[in-house]
């Protein structure tokens, strides 16, 4: 005869009851903390050369080139330290005065206006158009062509796009502490 599931339910209960309570399977007590006996503190003595015989030195296959020892003087060589910066200044990359961004060969599907702020998703969220979107965004800064990734702000509270803080500082021009300021933005 098959037992109930009843049955078969309470004793499954009580074999999991039996592995979890410790006390009932033979676990030991935490062992009493013994003292450390002193003279395993003893003082060593290392093998170390006797002073009489100076300094311990490798032979020739344990030196490195070039070791340095108590009798080893520094130099100082090459140019002064000014002249270093000079000649690291003339090696710096050059300067090359980038053209204009010119948009002006395709010409944007609309133009809006409005106000941008930032913040730190890393994305250009904008409401007014669909994902996907190249725009090109223009403030008191400069302009900068990104692509809009995120579902923007609302027109109820007066915002025309969320940027990501370093592209809305690039195109601001303004100090870190704006939270807001006037762009363009030209949708293509």
């Amino acid at each position: 005869m098959r037992p109930s599931r009843t049955v078969a339910g309470a004793a499954l209960t009580a074999a999991l009851a039996l592995a979890a309570v410790p006390g009932l399977v033979g676990s030991r007590e935490p062992s009493p903390t013994r003292t450390v006996d002193a003279a395993l503190f003893d003082q060593v003595d290392l093998a170390t050369p006797p002073e009489e015989q100076g300094s311990f030195l490798l032979d020739a296959s344990g030196q490195s080139d070039g070791a340095l020892d108590d009798t080893t003087a520094f130099r100082e060589t090459g140019p002064t330290v000014d002249v270093q910066l000079e000649e690291s200044a003339a090696r710096a990359q050059p300067q090359v005065a980038q053209p204009p961004l010119d948009w002006s060969w395709k010409p944007p599907k609309y133009v809006l206006t409005g106000i941008a702020s930032f913040y730190d998703y890393g994305t250009t969220a904008m409401r007014d158009v669909p994902r996907g979107t190249t725009i090109v965004i223009c403030g008191t800064g400069g302009c900068i062509e990104r692509v809009v990734n995120d579902y923007g702000p609302s027109k109820a509270g007066g915002r025309l796009i969320d940027m990501y803080r370093p592209d809305f500082f690039q195109i601001c021009g303004c100090g870190w502490w704006s939270g807001t300021t006037q762009v363009t933005v030209r949708v293509y």
